[in-house]
């Protein structure tokens, strides 16, 4: 069994923000598999699953994801290396896409809890860059991921996402 997890904030004040790219972009590929979420959080996330594939929404906030991911891998017996994390990255430029088989956390705090979490971190993760160097210095980091995507930014947004699909299934 796999296990693909999407980090963002839960709520609708998040949706089409950047730090919420890992759910965006599990919802799209829901949508292009005609895939529906389960919308009964089981151990703290909505999930769904594809085949002998489970994919959450954690439902606690971002910096605070590793518990849920630690929680799945303990109650379904999930390697680390069967783990697939997709995250923002405002140090990519903008719709770069970068995928890993294990790293650092570089900075990201929902990668950092992970980490902690897991005592490893030996599992993948695809990286969405979301980097707009301007609109960053004029908010800081803190609003900045919390910002939603520019209108030049969301006309990107299908083939950035069809590029994480495709990450996806050749990790799985």
């Amino acid at each position: 069994m796999k296990l693909i997890v999407g980090l963002g904030n839960p709520g609708n004040q998040y949706n089409f923000t950047r730090h919420n790219v890992g759910f965006l972009a599990l919802d799209y590929y829901f949508k292009r598999h005609k895939v529906e979420w389960r919308e009964k959080p089981f151990l703290g996330a909505i999930r769904g699953q594809i085949d002998d594939v489970l994919f959450i929404k954690p439902q606690n906030f971002y910096n605070e994801t590793g518990g849920v991911v630690a929680n799945y891998m303990k109650h379904f017996k999930i390697a680390a290396s069967n783990i697939l994390v997709i995250c923002d990255n405002f140090d990519l430029e903008f719709g770069l896409v970068r995928f890993r088989t294990s790293g650092s956390a570089g900075g990201n705090n929902g990668l950092k809890s992970i980490d902690a979490a897991l005592g490893s971190s030996d599992y993948a993760r695809i990286r969405v860059g979301t980097g707009n160097d301007e609109l960053r210095r004029q908010m800081g980091d803190i609003d900045f991921v919390l910002s939603k995507f520019t209108p030049e930014e969301k006309e990107k947004l299908p083939s950035i996402l069809e590029d994480v699909l495709c990450k996806i299934n050749d990790f799985i």
